[in-house]
């Protein structure tokens, strides 16, 4: 199992290799918080294509977090239906802006740049149905706030170059890379990960030759030694 020493020098040279390979991605804001957390919810096993719409349409039907919270069931999956599990987001939505009403009855998610790094995500992650990974998405996407969240691209590439031991969950994962990489690295390393995860590092088969990472990589090594 690597330990935080050894992990903080792979993290880091991956890192490198990345930017020298796909660059330097600037670090924007794309949604505020709140927009940014049903958007990730509406992401959840689908394509970016497929949530995009859908969110799209979430907005042009609904103006307000209110009348979502408020609109009948039925409704709401229909309006979100192109981007795949209709019935479980549909609840899901209304249950987390249901839990963010206060007592005026306005839907109200508190800004996570006012609050530490833990108590942002424990307000987040105390929401029905959010875990880590969302928790972490409104935080660098929605709040301008370091994180690295953990989706399936960044948790697969992870396992196979060994950054992380094997079996190591994605909550552990997130762990391990943000205590490896300084905050300022975290936008960059993710959205470098996701890339090459998508392009290069796929889930069936993998294109190692192509890949900047390949004379590092534990998955590399133990092939071509077996």
């Amino acid at each position: 199992m690597p330990d935080g020493s050894s992990t903080r020098l792979f993290a880091r040279w991956v890192h490198r290799r990345l930017i020298a390979h796909y660059g330097q991605p600037t670090w924007e804001t794309r949604y505020a918080p709140m927009e940014e957390l049903i958007g990730t919810i509406l992401s959840q096993h689908t394509s970016d294509v497929n949530s995009e719409r859908a969110f799209a349409a979430l907005m042009a039907i609904y103006t307000s977090w209110e009348a979502v919270r408020d609109a009948p069931l039925e409704q709401l999956i229909e309006t979100i239906r192109s981007g795949g599990l209709a019935v479980v987001k549909a609840h899901r939505i209304q249950a987390v802006l249901r839990a963010l009403t206060d007592d005026d009855g306005r839907v109200r998610l508190a800004d996570p740049r006012g609050m530490t790094r833990t108590q942002a995500v424990a307000t987040l992650t105390r929401l029905p149905g959010v875990g880590r990974k969302t928790a972490a998405c409104v935080l660098l996407f929605g709040s301008h706030v370091p994180a690295i969240p953990v989706d399936t691209h960044v948790h697969r590439v992870a396992l196979r170059l060994g950054l992380v031991a094997a079996r190591t969950g994605p909550d552990a994962t997130e762990d391990a890379l943000e205590a490896a990489l300084p905050p300022s690295d975290y936008y960059a390393f993710h959205v470098n990960m996701i890339r090459l995860g998508r392009e290069v590092c796929k889930a069936p088969r993998p294109r190692c030759a192509a890949c900047p990472l390949s004379t590092r990589c534990a998955s590399v090594v133990e092939s071509r030694a077996s």
